[in-house]
């Protein structure tokens, strides 16, 4: 028995030493407990952020494959541009974050109720096209672009796994209609179709992605609003079909201004009607008739041809071929050169052309670029229509502006170089740095350019552009008016009337082009629809407001008792007849 006690002793007394042995004080349970509880509140907390994340991209944001998109489903990042602004900062076209709507048909369970349910969040959607959708039997399909913040959340609120949203960036202009031929429009993903968006499409993309700040232009808010609106009200006035202008910096080549009417909405383009889009600025092409006298004087006097003192005979038109030569408000006498531009004589014009020669004026014509695309940063930009065979008639008929069509940016950028000291100046829609160094190219002496000056003044002061005069400022200029060619026959009751006019003509620093499109007459302008009643008083009302906030100083005009006229202070001479 007591052998047997002795083994129960010792037993117990070896389990106790074992178990002892083989357990944990007690500090070592509570920290791997402590442990087990943060490893399993971390994974709680992954768990819940991620849920919380994904909830706020689909009910805030909008996920890119949205509420149920299927698997496999490719979503485009959206294009990314940067904003644009005028030359002072002032927004033209700017992104705004937007969605897409799309449909994937096979998760559709009750395409009744989902139609139904589109119907609710769209009150204008068409209803029978969203039902097509949903039953074409499609992956996917577009069903619309472009919702409010508003429209993307009821769609999330349907949690209809069928219906899902895309990011996508809606171009913006808060200018509305105003810029819209400069500037341009995007389609649907936000890709240049028109205008300055198309034509540096890569640079704006490119600043967006690099951060780099919105690109500037040329354009002035405040000059393109006056533009606009002296143009629309005196298209109205004159039952004109369309409208177009520009201001340029005669040094730099920059525009200030570009307007062409009737304009259109850059936001929904595709409304608009065709005639609406078309630029008349810078794509159209038209005959610009007398405003290309002056090229044909600055042209012969540079030669060497004829003197400022010079005269020809415009006694009577001039017969070539079955062509007849005439001016439409004859003088029927000899006309000094300065005459031939204050009376804008046809008939002088063409002798003096002929006195250069074809070649010659073709060289010249072509050193001005008159027969190509001017540059410019628009996909809008015409190509100039000039006569494959250059005779003896082509050279006279196009001294004064027939038979070689080109756009009105054309004869602006030319005009600079006229009055600027004779040298030509790309134009362009983008700022200038002060610094930035400037391509030009010589195309007449500085003392062609100065008499130039002179002698548009003098057509302003005295002859057909009287009504482009404003008070204070020293205007020079020139009228056209010609009849548009349809149908390779000149029509004699639609017309093209423009006028380009420079100021100060002293120190030139800027030019005004306008161009009214089959302009009627009225009472007030006696039934007259020429250039002289049209557009030279539309540039005189532009440069009148312009001017001040340009920072141009006006000048002390003469009483109208001096015989001098106020060109002949600052050139140094008498009137036109004693050049």
């Amino acid at each position: 028995m007591r052998d047997l006690a002795i083994r129960r002793w010792w037993r117990r007394d070896r389990a106790q030493a074992s178990g002892a042995a083989s357990e944990p004080a007690p500090p070592a349970r509570l920290e791997r407990a402590r442990i087990r509880l943060l490893a399993t509140g971390v994974i709680l907390a992954v768990c819940f952020g991620a849920v919380v994340v994904r909830t706020l991209d689909v009910a805030v944001i909008g996920a890119p494959a949205g509420i149920g998109a299927a698997g496999g489903v490719t979503v485009l990042e959206p294009v990314a541009r940067a904003d644009i602004v005028d030359r002072n900062g002032v927004l033209l076209a700017s992104n705004l974050p937007t969605h897409a709507l799309y449909v994937e048909p096979d998760k559709i369970f009750d395409r009744a109720d989902a139609v139904a349910a589109l119907g609710r969040v769209f009150p204008d959607l068409d209803l029978e096209r969203a039902a097509a959708l949903i039953a074409s039997g499609r992956k996917t399909a577009l069903l619309r672009h472009n919702l409010t913040p508003e429209q993307a959340h009821a769609i999330n609120r349907l949690g209809n796994p069928g219906l899902w949203l895309e990011r996508q960036e809606q171009r913006f202009y808060p200018q509305g209609r105003l810029f819209a031929h400069a500037v341009g429009f995007t389609d649907v993903d936000n890709r240049g179709l028109a205008g300055v968006e198309k034509a540096v499409d890569d640079e704006l993309r490119r600043r967006a992605r690099d951060r780099s700040g919105p690109l500037a232009l040329s354009l002035d808010i405040r000059v393109q609003h006056v533009l606009a609106q002296a143009l629309q009200d005196t298209m109205t006035t004159h039952r004109a079909l369309g409208a177009a202008g520009m201001v340029m910096d005669v040094q730099t080549g920059e525009l200030l201004a570009l307007v062409s009417l009737p304009s259109f909405n850059p936001k929904a383009p595709d409304r608009s009607p065709s005639e609406a889009l078309f630029n008349r600025a810078t794509l159209g092409t038209y005959e610009l008739g007398s405003t290309f006298k002056p090229f044909t004087v600055a042209m012969s006097l540079d030669l060497g041809i004829a003197g400022i003192e010079d005269s020809y005979d415009a006694t009577e038109p001039i017969r070539i071929s079955r062509y007849l030569i005439r001016d439409h408000h004859p003088e029927n006498r000899w006309l000094t050169v300065p005459e031939i531009l204050i009376h804008s004589s046809n008939i002088g014009a063409a002798r003096m052309a002929v006195e250069v020669g074809a070649e010659r004026q073709r060289a010249f014509l072509g050193t001005l670029g008159m027969f190509e695309r001017m540059p410019l940063e628009s996909s809008e930009r015409g190509r100039p229509l000039a006569p494959r065979r250059w005779s003896k008639q082509t050279t006279m008929t196009v001294s004064y502006g027939h038979g070689l069509a080109v756009t009105p940016l054309h004869v602006i950028a030319n005009y600079a170089a006229l009055v600027n000291g004779g040298v030509t100046v790309t134009p362009t829609l983008l700022k200038r740095e002060p610094d930035e160094p400037l391509v030009q190219q010589r195309v007449i002496s500085a003392e062609t350019s100065a008499v130039m000056r002179m002698l548009l003044y003098a057509v302003v002061s005295e002859g057909t552009g009287k009504n482009a005069a404003v008070p204070g400022y020293l205007v020079g200029g020139k009228t056209r008016t010609a009849e548009k060619a349809i149908g390779g026959k000149y029509k004699h009751d639609s017309m093209i009337t423009n006028f380009v006019g420079v100021f100060p003509i002293d120190r030139p620093r800027y030019a005004v082009l306008t161009m009214m499109d089959e302009p009627k007459g009225t009472k007030e302008t006696f039934g007259f629809a020429t250039a002289g009643w049209t557009a030279a008083p539309v540039a005189g009302a532009v440069i009148e407001r312009i001017a001040p906030l340009l920072g141009v100083p006006a000048v002390v005009e003469p009483n109208e008792t001096e015989e001098e006229p106020a060109f002949a202070r600052w050139a140094g001479g008498g009137s036109h007849a004693s050049f």
